[in-house]
């Protein structure tokens, strides 16, 4: 059951892949300039596994709208991890387990659907906003359109955005990881550390 669920969790990833139509260029200098968003100290241009060797700006824009979009997933993911635990269910008159692995199973077939439903229709009108001319990476607001990454103050909150939506990623994975080898969730997580 547990390597299902970690199954599952890996081969929907590809879901939330997103599709890309902006223009193209050959060089990857762009990304590898030490202005460019996302290149934070201490590790600067991360790319241990050599990814991005010989990737052109259309990959790359791919590559950062995937992280964008895995990152804000991953922050809610956290969010509603916790409130889940904490016993916090907004739906099915709170009958779902308090472990969020448990309520996963417990979910009956129309709050499947609607959750199918609800990330699909947020896919297509991101697949929508990103026709419209000047899109960048992960801007589903259009803030482009008012500022750009001269503003210093604009670029440090696009570099939060990214390093914390890093840090759910992992987050995230060692959460499900706890919970279902060890069955630790919420603040049983602790446990190990207050004994």
């Amino acid at each position: 059951m547990k390597s299902v669920i970690v199954a599952s969790l890996v081969a929907s990833a590809a879901a939330f892949a997103p599709t890309q139509t902006a223009p193209t260029s050959s060089k990857l200098s762009a990304w590898v300039d030490d202005t460019v968003v996302g290149v934070t100290p201490p590790a600067g241009f991360f790319d241990p596994l050599g990814l991005s060797k010989g990737k052109d700006d259309k990959t790359m824009r791919y590559y950062r709208e995937a992280e964008l979009k895995h990152g804000r997933v991953s922050m809610a993911a956290c969010l509603g991890w916790y409130l889940n635990s904490a016993g916090v269910h907004p739906a099915f008159n709170s009958a779902l387990s308090n472990d969020p692995l448990k309520a996963m199973v417990e979910l009956p077939a129309v709050g499947w659907l609607q959750f199918v439903l609800g990330c699909g229709a947020i896919e297509w009108l991101g697949s929508q906003i990103k026709d419209r001319p000047g899109y960048e990476p992960g801007d589903l607001l259009g803030a482009a359109y008012w500022v750009d990454n001269s503003d210093e103050g604009w670029v440090s909150y696009q570099n939060k955005e990214i390093n914390n939506g890093r840090l759910a990623m992992v987050a995230i994975a060692g959460i499900v990881t706890q919970d279902a080898l060890y069955g630790n969730y919420g603040d049983m997580m602790y446990k190990q550390l207050v004994r």
